[in-house]
């Protein structure tokens, strides 16, 4: 891993993934024990209910505090956050978040690229977005936007996706700057934390 490319001043990693994700991040979150510079923010596709099953499911594996995101809800270094079901997910320049009830993106809401876009925006190189396993196309524009704010983008290694199409069109489409597997993805998020 390329030293030089670990973001120190990262104020985001953001995450976003689709079938199979699940999985992964079942790897990654219960190694997380505290976060100390940043936040981290997760966007996966969801049914379009109400549902808090994921919430409740990622607040269990986890021993990061986990926050329920609410419409201008401030984003807070040191937590957890998921974005809900049905809504798609923006960053606003007060360091907040909002919810949008927007057309579905990619057949997604929330979208992956819609948040990816839109935290680039805001945190430009102080962000870090994390492509995982996915069966559509969502998530390859919004890595595009946060490389070309200065932001560090990486992507699932297909190879140990349960759904390898999502990082698949990612690699093809983007240059990440790292391909990792759950195992790496974690000490990333570990040296970025330290």
């Amino acid at each position: 891993m390329a030293e030089d490319k670990i973001n120190p001043k990262c104020k985001v990693v953001i995450v976003g993934g689709s079938a199979g994700s699940l999985n992964a991040l079942m790897q990654i979150l219960p190694e997380l024990y505290v976060l100390n510079a940043f936040a981290l923010v997760i966007v996966l596709h969801r049914r379009g209910t109400d549902d808090m099953t994921l919430e409740e499911l990622i607040k269990i594996k986890t021993e990061v505090p986990v926050k329920i995101i609410e419409d201008k809800e401030p984003l807070v270094p040191g937590f957890l956050y998921v974005a809900p079901s049905n809504y798609h997910l923006l960053f606003e320049k007060e360091e907040t978040m909002s919810l949008d009830t927007s057309e579905k993106v990619n057949y997604s809401r929330p979208s992956i690229d819609v948040s990816f876009e839109s935290a680039a925006e805001i945190y430009g190189d102080s962000l870090i977005g994390i492509l995982l396993s996915g069966s559509n196309a969502d998530g390859t524009e919004g890595l595009k936007t946060i490389q070309k704010a200065g932001g560090i983008i990486i992507v699932q290694d297909p190879d140990s996706a349960d759904m390898p199409f999502m990082p698949n069109n990612a690699i093809t489409h983007t240059t990440p700057d790292f391909i990792l597997n759950t195992d790496e993805i974690l000490k990333f998020i570990i040296s970025v934390n330290s």
